[in-house]
């Protein structure tokens, strides 16, 4: 068992800093929200268990138990006996449950795809960072592109401006034709101060 490659791999995660061994250790990454997989040995006690799901629903991380007993989980990782462990490295985790998943693949199947999809999408956030970072670095831009067209609104008719307003009919002094004279129908006072009604005649 000392040679199996998924304890191998828990080996590594120590010696690279992302693999959290023990309850305290454990609960403080799920509280975190940094734990990417918790993993119990095969006869942790029934609390151990009880532990390991309080901290899986306070860090929303999936739980299970390995197929390795505490001594062998232990010898691993350098210690006499181990009961829980936590990954906080995405890619660990799902290099560690494709090959559970190889062996039995009803029990760790579901799990395995669940955690590599959250892996791929880790990494193609660490992805799009590092080259955001590298072109901050080498002073790269978005290409300049013009900014779009205004609609210009239609220029407004122009207002035409008013003439002089044509006299209407029935307006001013009423002229009637009388043979080719014009008469003033308006009344004036003669002599003595007598009003003249009617037409005046222009006598030739």
């Amino acid at each position: 068992m000392a040679n199996d490659p998924i304890l191998h791999l828990l080996g590594l995660a120590k010696k690279a800093g992302r693999l959290e061994v023990g309850e305290e250790p454990v609960g403080a990454l799920c509280r975190a929200r940094q734990a990417k997989l918790v993993l119990l040995a095969a006869d942790a006690a029934p609390n151990t268990c009880r532990r390991a799901a309080h901290f899986g629903q306070a860090g929303n991380v999936l739980w299970l138990a390995l197929p390795f007993s505490k001594a062998e989980l232990g010898l691993a990782l350098g210690r006499s006996s181990c009961a829980m462990v936590a990954l906080a490295d995405s890619g660990f985790a799902a290099s560690i449950l494709e090959k559970l998943a190889a062996r039995d693949p009803e029990k760790y199947g579901p799990a395995s795809q669940q955690i590599r999809e959250k892996a791929d999408r880790a990494l193609q956030r660490q992805r799009e960072k590092r080259q955001h970072e590298k072109n901050l670095r080498e002073g790269k831009r978005k290409p300049w592109a013009p900014p779009p067209k205004r609609e210009e609104a239609p220029p407004a008719p122009a207002r035409k401006k008013a003439g002089p307003k044509a006299p209407q009919e029935g307006s001013g002094p009423r002229l009637a034709k009388t043979g080719g004279r014009r008469t003033d129908r308006t009344r004036k006072t003669g002599p003595g101060g007598r009003r003249l009604s009617g037409k005046l005649r222009h006598d030739s």
